[in-house]
């Protein structure tokens, strides 16, 4: 563990910008310009430097700043070997320096390599590149030990802050990252679910109507079939087409309670039984605005329930019950038994099922199957 540590280059969103301000930016780059090109007027006007001296000193202040932009970027590529390579051609260029009398330049240079090196090498190479490139910055510089000990001492911890701020913001960048990938991966998710929410409704409102309408054509076939009279084969046929127009209807419904425009749960239940003679509605506990998804379970069901009933047992009465529990809504939706109709065997049972699997995965139930002389179907979802 403690040699990976050592070993371990700072991240490529510490060693990069990512993440600093445009203009802390360019500020800093205005404000190391004016430094070094400060530094170089004073250094060339103090100098005694003519001819090819100036040439040589021109060149190498050239070679030195592509040195250090090299040396940026392939420390931005964690790449070793060539990272100590331009450390050392930039050492070599302020040892130049130093022997052509641009001492000044020299020593900037070399406090530069120290905390370059400790601020974007691995620590095993950082140290030891600092403590050389210190290390002469302190034999050559004239002032008193104290004041050399205490500068060399403050441009070690300088670049170790610097190396430790860098790695702060590339946390940061990288949090900032897994936190806009997990959004990302939330909104898709929730898109998905609404997705399949909207085609569960669809499916059900068409199964709903479909089953309508099936029971007005088989009545329409059956009375072709004994020669029935034309009228009331048309009756049967305007009855289906009736079905098919509040199918759309319902689907319109069901999109527009997704979208949280739907009628009060009462209400909807009263007007779903206002055309059905012997039916009644009872409400109990105390009504409050349920989910989107609880809601429309109750309604879907409730019209399925009907559809059963007026299905298989034609003319039975039928008693729909609303119960607002504390944490759960309950609808019960009983009939009181009557001569089997003849569609009594059409259909599957696929109304049902699909209604049980709407409850359980809203972590409710549904249950179904004779009750006394009749049937009765009972929703438990919570809300």
């Amino acid at each position: 563990m403690t040699a990976n540590v050592w070993m371990l280059w700072p991240s490529r969103e510490a060693l990069s910008r990512m993440g600093v301000h445009r203009a802390r930016r360019a500020l800093a780059g205005a404000g190391r310009t004016f430094a070094v090109g400060i530094l170089l007027a004073t250094t060339f006007i103090d100098s005694d430097l003519h001819g090819w001296g100036v040439a040589g000193a021109v060149l190498g202040v050239l070679v030195g700043g592509l040195g250090f932009w090299g040396f940026w970027r392939v420390t931005l590529e964690h790449r070793l070997l060539p990272s100590l390579g331009l450390f050392v051609l930039l050492f070599a260029i302020a040892a130049v320096a130093e022997g052509a009398g641009l001492r000044v330049p020299a020593l900037v240079v070399w406090c530069a390599c120290a905390v370059s090196a400790m601020e974007r090498l691995p620590l095993a190479a950082a140290l030891p590149a600092s403590a050389v490139a210190l290390g002469t910055y302190a034999a050559v510089n004239n002032d008193a030990w104290l004041t050399t000990l205490a500068t060399t001492a403050g441009l070690a911890l300088a670049g170790y802050v610097l190396r430790l701020d860098a790695e702060a913001r590339g946390s940061a960048q990288r949090l900032l990252a897994q936190e806009r990938a997990a959004r990302a991966a939330e909104a898709e998710s929730a898109a998905l679910a609404e997705r399949a929410r909207i085609a569960r409704e669809i499916h059900d409102v068409l199964a709903h109507s479909l089953s309508a309408q099936l029971v007005h054509l088989e009545a329409a076939r059956l009375m072709i079939e004994r020669g029935a009279e034309r009228d009331q084969i048309l009756e049967r046929v305007v009855a289906a087409r009736g079905m098919a127009r509040e199918g759309l209807a319902e689907t319109r419904q069901a999109l527009s309670a997704l979208r949280g425009e739907m009628s009060p749960l009462e209400e909807f239940l009263s007007e779903l039984v206002a055309d059905t003679a012997g039916a009644d509605v009872t409400v109990t506990g105390e009504r409050r605005l349920l989910p989107a998804e609880a809601s429309q379970a109750v309604r879907r069901v409730a019209q399925e329930a009907l559809t059963n009933v007026r299905k298989h047992a034609p003319g039975a009465k039928i008693l729909i019950r609303l119960d607002y529990g504390e944490h759960e809504v309950m609808l019960n939706v009983r009939d009181s038994g009557a001569p089997p109709g003849e569609f009594t065997h059409s259909g599957a049972g696929y109304g049902l099922l699909g209604m049980r699997e709407r409850a359980e995965l809203l972590g409710g139930s549904l249950e179904a199957g004779p009750y006394e002389e009749g049937f009765m179907v009972t929703l438990k979802v919570p809300a």
